[in-house]
């Protein structure tokens, strides 16, 4: 992020509440600050929308700080799961631009930027606890994870119970929910009669490759010729 995108996120904010992530708010914030509209507009080219975008990804690092301050050695892995979740929520301060995040990735032309900050979100979560996977399961684990973390950011939105109790239930749930599924796929690998059933989806899941380096972003991935 650069210094005056940083610099406009932060005048943003006190206008997000009234005005989302829109055309007002980028010249509000240039506005506040004294800078040239056409120089916000270098810094943001999208607009308001890079603003919103790079209001996730702070948020992503304060989460990443948050995961690496905490005792994580006494915890079960869900534990951990959750925590990173639940620290993701914590460490927002506004809940409103959130909500008018929410809102402005939810349009049409949006949807798939949408997904990719959840993905990435999901992704940050996954390699800081030291997810080694590198076949199709890099692939399920994040969108599990992804789907987890968009149902509880949209409870988080409209719980009102004292220090978002009601929220922090729905999240062990969900939680709880993917490690029965976990359970379940290590029970049939365990079967014989499944584990054949599934060798086809088994050797073709195992050649799908994690993206690498700057292709990270690419989906979905690569894929491993097999051996001879």
């Amino acid at each position: 992020m650069t210094d005056l995108k940083d610099r406009l996120l932060d005048a943003a904010l006190m206008h997000v509440p009234f005005d989302g992530w829109s055309e007002a708010t980028l010249r509000a914030a240039a506005a506040d600050l004294g800078v040239p509209l056409a120089d916000a507009r270098a810094a943001c080219p999208r607009g308001a929308m890079d603003l919103a975008i790079a209001f996730h990804k702070r948020g992503d690092q304060a989460m990443l700080a948050r995961i690496r301050a905490a005792d994580l050695g006494g915890m079960r892995f869900r534990d951990r799961v959750t925590m990173a979740v639940r620290a993701r929520l914590e460490v927002i301060e506004d809940k409103e631009a959130v909500r008018r995040g929410a809102t402005l990735f939810a349009l049409p032309q949006n949807a798939a930027t949408g997904a990719r900050l959840i993905w990435g979100t999901a992704d940050a979560i996954w390699t800081e606890l030291g997810d080694t996977s590198e076949d199709i399961n890099w692939y399920t684990k994040r969108a599990t994870l992804s789907g987890v973390y968009s149902a509880t950011v949209l409870y988080w939105l409209g719980d009102t119970s004292p220090g978002h109790a009601a929220t922090w239930d729905f999240l062990d749930r969900r939680i709880g929910e993917v490690m029965q599924i976990e359970e379940l796929k290590a029970r049939a690998r365990k079967s014989p009669v499944l584990s054949r059933l599934m060798t086809g989806p088994n050797w073709l899941g195992g050649r799908i490759r994690k993206p690498r380096g700057a292709a990270r972003d690419d989906l979905p991935g690569s894929w491993a010729a097999p051996r001879r």
